[in-house]
């Protein structure tokens, strides 16, 4: 297609990828309170006394609950759209092939969500509150400042579980390969390392149970690679095999 018409097919998905958002965010707003009763009673909410310090902290936390809410919904129509971008550039069995990854992008966006708040969170804020406690600080906590510490660790953390699909599916329209993935593995480690500093507090301990997980997740992403270029090539070979010889002759 001429570039205008990318740009106008781009578009179309984004506004689906909006108006999925919209959908979810509603869904978000009815589920976000029976969520945060949820939390609330879990640890370490439970174990201490949470404040609001100003008019906008309750709203504010209220809308953070639903917008998650609203991405997870979410999650399997953004991969879909993403893929039915793609679909006019790929061969048919290269479709069915793609097409079968957009399910389970739900199922490792949970999969992260789980990991960051039953692993990461609680490191990470026991981490910070000790320190707080060493320096003989008196503890309040603010509503909003806890649930935005919280979000601003799982959010990331289930958005990179996604890695292994995303380059399941650049492989499989030939973007990507296990090749160039091995070669490009030193700047990879580096970028994880990095996002794991960036997101967790600054501490070694955090960091590593961050960037360990994301180091292998990169390294079941080159392994995944491996397996679809396998299947590309045999295709090829078995394609060039029953077509070579005649357009050969031709």
């Amino acid at each position: 297609m001429p570039l205008l018409e990318h740009l106008g097919e781009l578009r179309k998905r984004l506004v689906y990828v909006l108006i999925a958002l919209a959908l979810g965010l509603v869904v978000g707003l009815v589920f976000a309170e029976p969520a945060y009763n949820f939390l609330m009673s879990q640890e370490p909410a439970k174990t201490i006394s949470l404040h609001t310090f100003s008019l906008g902290d309750g709203i504010g936390m209220y809308m953070k609950f639903a917008f998650v809410i609203a991405l997870i919904l979410a999650v399997p129509v953004i991969a879909y759209q993403l893929w039915a971008f793609v679909k006019p550039a790929l061969r048919e069995n290269e479709q069915r092939s793609t097409l079968k990854y957009v399910p389970f992008a739900l199922m490792m966006f949970l999969t992260g969500l789980a990991f960051s708040y039953f692993v990461v969170f609680p490191l990470a804020f026991n981490f910070t509150r000790t320190v707080s406690q060493q320096l003989n600080l008196e503890e309040t906590y603010g509503i909003a400042q806890y649930f935005a510490f919280m979000f601003n660790l799982l959010i990331p953390i289930s958005l990179l579980f996604e890695l292994p699909l995303l380059i399941m599916f650049l492989t499989a329209i030939r973007l990507v390969n296990p090749k160039r993935l091995r070669k490009m593995r030193r700047l990879a480690y580096f970028i994880m390392v990095l996002i794991g500093v960036m997101i967790t507090p600054a501490d070694i301990i955090s960091d590593v149970l961050v960037a360990i997980p994301l180091i292998l997740l990169y390294e079941i992403s080159v392994f995944l690679s491996g397996t679809v270029y396998k299947k590309q090539l045999a295709a090829d070979a078995r394609y060039e095999a029953e077509y070579g010889d005649s357009l050969n002759k031709a």
